[in-house]
């Protein structure tokens, strides 16, 4: 039974065809058995059939949100996900808790109405309180937090361009010296 139905709300003709947020409860009980981050045996790993799990019921959230006129961005993780599935892998690779805490949040008023999550498709400013964020790899990687915390948690990549978020940015190569060029100098004879 519906909010409007037990509520006795009559029902808005107006409304998206499509819910919000699939319910990712399931996703997240599941991925609490394969997360070997926070075991404290470090020689534990997940069964493939756990593994398969949790990547069969993302994939299955995703394919709920699948919109009219959808992207093709949603379509493509989830056929990561199914190929994933497929073939589990020995542990989950995706980022913490902290990586996500730490995402750069959007502030609503520098959003756009034309802005929209590239998995979801909703825009951003349907959402009386949206917490959008932004991936490190670009700028313009704009993501509703609730549609791109359960694809880290299983992939440390950028659904977009596949950057590794957790790749540490290599310091700059130190300046080169000068080089001698043959020539006597009669300072330093």
């Amino acid at each position: 039974m519906s909010y409007e139905v037990e509520h006795n709300i009559p029902k808005n003709d107006s409304t998206p065809q499509h819910t919000r947020r699939p319910d990712l409860s399931t996703f997240f009980s599941n991925l609490e058995l394969v997360n070997t981050s926070t075991t404290q045996n470090s020689n534990a790993t997940p069964m493939p059939a756990d593994m398969r799990a949790v990547f069969i019921t993302l994939s299955d959230a995703f394919r709920s949100m699948r919109y009219e006129g959808g992207g093709s961005l949603l379509d493509t993780l989830i056929e990561s996900l199914e190929a994933d599935a497929d073939n589990p892998p020995r542990e989950v690779k995706g980022v913490s808790d902290g990586f996500l805490d730490e995402l750069d949040r959007v502030p609503k008023k520098s959003l756009k109405q034309a802005d929209s999550c590239p998995i979801c498709g909703n825009p951003f400013l349907e959402d009386k309180f949206p917490l959008v964020v932004r991936l490190p790899c670009h700028k313009d990687h704009i993501f509703d937090l609730e549609c791109i915390a359960p694809w880290l948690k299983l992939h440390a990549t950028c659904p977009m361009d596949r950057k590794d978020l957790l790749k540490k940015k290599e310091p700059p190569p130190p300046p080169k010296e000068e080089e001698e060029d043959g020539e006597y100098d009669e300072m330093f004879a």
